[in-house]
Parts: structure tokens; sequence; C-alpha cells
């Protein structure tokens, strides 16, 4: 058994993308075969990032390795979540979304305490802020500093549905339930009694999204305004998070030169299907 003793935060927690089943399932048999060699990070004796696999190493009563980080404030942890999960490059296009404005606002949260006690007045300073801080983060995410302000009502709009229901949250972060991102847009502007309505009528299948119409001779711009994910698009997610496991596993043997050269024929593969299509 681990002596370790280890906080589960449900916020930090609730930050993370939910595994679905199979995905989960590849990791254990993974972890199960190969040994969990990343460690659990901590911060304050709480869990900030390797929930999954904490579980399953608690599950089978193997040892849990852990490192450490400082940080100072619980602001500053979730903009290390948000920037740790964007790293890895296998979220959806409505994850990104919500991980770009849950940075934005974090953000705006930690200037505004920085600078409660500063002489400027408190006008001037937070349009100097938010502004600085959509540029900023506009660049980093590489996207407008529109992008950004809609990310942040989205963000708003989900961390309010997680609230009522954090399953709903995780089914609409994943795609499981489509909404529209002018819904949610629409949701963050909104009362605590319209998110308890939608979230009601998730439940009982009375929900429908609803797109945005196309003025006639416009090109569509349905992928950049709604999130619908399509069928290959979930499968080709999953088929990502999987093969991203199997080379993680592959690279804790000792036989790293025959990773190295399957994920090179993998990514020629890759390249010879762009060229293709």
């Amino acid at each position: 058994m681990n002596e370790i003793e280890i906080i589960i935060d449900e916020e930090f927690k609730g930050l993370l993308p939910k595994l679905d089943a199979e995905t989960f399932a590849w990791l254990e048999d993974n972890i199960l075969q190969y040994g969990c060699r990343e460690p659990l990070v901590l911060w304050n004796g709480r869990l900030i990032d390797g929930h999954n696999r904490f579980e399953i190493l608690t599950r089978h009563e193997l040892p849990v390795n852990t490192v450490s980080l400082e940080f100072d404030s619980r602001d500053d942890v979730i903009i290390w979540i948000i920037s740790t999960q964007v790293s890895r490059r296998n979220l959806n296009p409505m994850q990104l979304s919500y991980y770009r404005g849950l940075h934005y606002n974090t953000d705006k949260k930690v200037q505004g305490t920085s600078n409660q006690f500063s002489n400027k007045s408190e006008k001037s300073q937070n349009e100097t802020f938010h502004r600085s801080t959509a540029s900023r983060l506009a660049d980093r995410y590489n996207v407008s500093r529109a992008t950004i302000a809609r990310d942040a009502q989205i963000a708003n709009a989900l961390s309010a549905i997680g609230e009522t229901s954090p399953d709903i949250k995780a089914d609409i972060l994943s795609g499981k339930q489509r909404i529209s991102r002018k819904q949610l847009q629409e949701l963050a502007a909104g009362t605590e009694e319209d998110v308890t309505a939608m979230v009601s009528q998730i439940v009982d299948g009375t929900f429908e999204s609803r797109k945005t119409p196309v003025a006639e001779g416009k090109e569509s711009k349905s992928t950049a305004d709604l999130y619908e994910m399509r069928p290959w698009e979930l499968q080709f997610s999953r088929m990502t998070d999987e093969f991203r496991l199997l080379m993680r596993g592959y690279a804790q043997t000792n036989d790293t030169s025959a990773a190295k050269t399957a994920l090179r024929q993998y990514i020629g593969m890759l390249e010879e299907l762009l060229g293709s299509i």
C-alpha cells in the first residue's frame, strides 16, 4: 500500500478531460504491463496531474511516485494545469476553447488580486490588463483576440454547468453531448435558473443544439462557431489517445530504438496520407 497521503482536490480534478472507458482500460493495461514511470504531480499534497494513473495504481495497490511543485496560489496551479493539458495536443476543439477561456479568466483574477492596492484607477487598470492579456493569449494560442473573448464566455458557461452537473460538463467537453458555442455564450449571460433549465433539458433528452444560420453566398463558418464533433473526429481522437499511450509504454522499455523506428514509420505513413488529400 502507498504510505504517502495524496489529497484529491475536486476543483483541480474537474479541470481535466475525462477518459472514456476504452481509453482508461488501455491506460490500465499499459501501466500493468510496463509500470508507471511518469510521477504524479502534487501541490501542497494535492494531486494536480495524474488522476487516472493514481486511480489505477491505488486499485492495484502499486507504488506511487510523486513530484511536488511550488506555486503562489490556486490560480497559478490552474494556469499550470491548463498549460499542461494544452501542451499534450490531444484535445478536441471544445476542450481547447474551454482551456483558453479559463486561462484568460484566471489571469484576470490573478492580475486583479495583485493590483488591488495599486494607485491606478480601477477602470484604467482593468482596461489595460484585459487588452494585454487577450493579445498575449491570442498570440500564445495562435487565435484572434475575439476568439479569446468568446472562449472566456464559453468557459464561464461550462463552469456554471459544472457546478450544477459535473457529468454534463464532462459530456459537453468530450463531445458526447452536442451544444453550440452560441448557446454557451448566451448561457454565460444568463441566470442560474437558465443553467439549471438547460441541464434539466439535457438530462431528460429534450435539449436541442442550435446551428448558426449561414447567409446565402457566404462560406459556412460553422466549424468555427459551432462545436459539432463528427463521428470520424471522435474516432480519430480515440485513435490518437491510444497511439500516444502505446508509444509511451514502448518508450519506457529498453528497446527505445525499435520504438523510434516504429514512430518514424508511422509519421511517414501520415505524411503520405496528407499528401494524397
